[in-house]
């Protein structure tokens, strides 16, 4: 891998391509430092101690390169146009002119791009507004996290500057990720996300040696469990995200004029985890929505002795469902699991669906050697989706529990997700790829082929 970086450094066009990257992803970097406007300095450090309880405002300031702590304009990340990504590729199949756009190559794709950044607008306003006043409920009561109230009624134009300025910047690092995308190497919107999961990295190294220096032998001991089960995810996670289902496919001779076409053989390379890490980021977002709804009804957090029955309710819901409080019990993890379970079989399906292969291999004369083309086609390929389906769900249920097992195994509360490393080793396995294959057209072996 290492010489592969350095013969691409050896092309000049390549080395622009590399530093390119580097200079957009430290552009965003900076980005990440910018507060947004009418922010309480005073207020910032008591922000970085509520979130330190909170094990999904942890993740979220993960991937946001420590701009959520910061209360940065970037502090929503690309998050509202991987959402908007999600919801048009849901709504291709049900509406007809999505699906006729889809199928005019090129230029469809760009349409459904423009539809993309349009829908990503309303999606970063409605998180910006629910982020925000999340955040300024989490600290401690008087104290506010804004000069000016945080209030769209009463303070409309202060709010609104707030609320734009973050839209701003989460349009920007998508425009940087389309510069990284058409001028640097590998996907511009996930090398984002890779910066933000790495710049945090050396923040959360600090957190686990100062919790061993203050636990003793005990914490030395489960910090060295945790990095073993972390080396034992990342391996699995390569295999998993290299693990495939080669079906073979054979293409039948056609005859025009003095000429012979087709004949030769093939396959169709259906991945283990084909929704990638869409079923995780699903799941928890749903599975927290009870807990945000029962916080309304339970801003003690915790039901008085005299409470109503509803009000005990709302509280059980909030402390069982909430990730402060239930990231670690067993109901939450069980929830967790079931949900991630469904929607990998979900999103595989929607993906599947979408790349049409059975109508691409009878309409190109391919066969599946011994499976009828047509309908039986189909079906054997529905029978082994479904079956490698399986093998890739449980996996990713269970590197979504993953970090609430390790705490409870260790005892080292680190922040560092198996979804966040999901991305890393993804991300970087997919950019080593392309340069890879930027290599082999100039005759440049990789590592991967060794």
């Amino acid at each position: 891998m290492l010489e592969s970086v350095v013969n691409a450094l050896r092309l000049p066009d390549l080395r622009q391509r590399i530093l390119f990257t580097l200079a957009m992803l430290l552009l965003f970097r900076l980005i990440a430092h910018i507060p947004v406007p009418n922010i309480d300095p005073m207020a910032l450090e008591s922000l970085r101690l509520a979130l330190q309880g909170n094990q999904l405002a942890q993740l979220l300031n993960i991937f946001a390169g420590g701009a959520l702590q910061n209360l940065s304009v970037a502090a929503m990340g690309v998050y509202p146009y991987i959402t908007a990504q999600i919801i048009l590729q849901l709504l291709v199949p049900l509406i007809p002119a999505l699906e006729e756009l889809r199928k005019e190559g090129e230029q469809g794709r760009m349409r459904l791009n423009r539809i993309t950044f349009y829908l990503t607008i309303p999606m970063a306003l409605l998180q910006a507004y629910g982020q925000t006043l999340t955040l300024e409920r989490s600290l401690r009561t008087g104290q506010a996290l804004f000069q000016t109230p945080f209030d769209i009624v009463n303070n409309f134009f202060p709010t609104f500057t707030i609320l734009m300025s973050m839209l701003a910047g989460t349009m920007l690092l998508v425009w940087l990720g389309e510069q990284i995308q058409e001028r640097g190497i590998g996907n511009g919107v996930s090398m984002i996300i890779f910066a933000g999961i790495v710049a945090g990295l050396p923040g959360l190294i600090i957190q686990a040696f100062t919790t061993v220096e203050l636990g003793g032998l005990e914490q030395a001991i489960g910090l060295i469990a945790f990095l073993i089960i972390a080396l034992g995810t990342i391996i699995g996670i390569v295999l998993m995200h290299e693990g495939q289902r080669r079906i073979p496919v054979q293409y039948a001779k056609r005859v025009r004029g003095n000429r012979v076409y087709g004949g030769q053989s093939s396959h169709i390379p259906l991945k283990v985890n084909m929704a990638g890490m869409i079923p995780l980021i699903f799941a928890q977002s749903i599975i927290i929505f009870p807990g945000t709804i029962a916080s309304y009804g339970c801003p003690e957090q915790v039901a008085p002795p005299n409470a109503s029955v509803l009000k005990q309710i709302a509280c059980f819901t909030y402390q069982t469902f909430s990730p402060q409080y239930g990231g670690g019990t067993l109901v939450y993890s069980i929830a967790l699991f079931v949900l991630v379970y469904f929607f990998t079989y979900f999103y595989t399906k929607v993906i599947f669906d979408q790349q049409n292969i059975p109508e691409t291999l009878q309409r190109n004369g391919g066969f599946i050697p011994g499976i009828r083309p047509g309908k039986r086609t189909e079906e054997y390929l529905d029978q082994v989706v479904s079956r490698i389906t399986r093998i890739g769900a449980l996996f990713l249920g269970t590197v979504a529990i993953l970090p609430f097992i390790t705490q409870q195994l260790t005892g080292v509360p680190i922040g560092l997700g198996a979804t966040a490393l999901l991305i890393v080793v993804g991300v970087a396995v997919d950019t080593m790829r392309q340069l890879e294959a930027q290599l082999v057209m100039r005759n440049y072996e990789g590592f991967i082929n060794r």
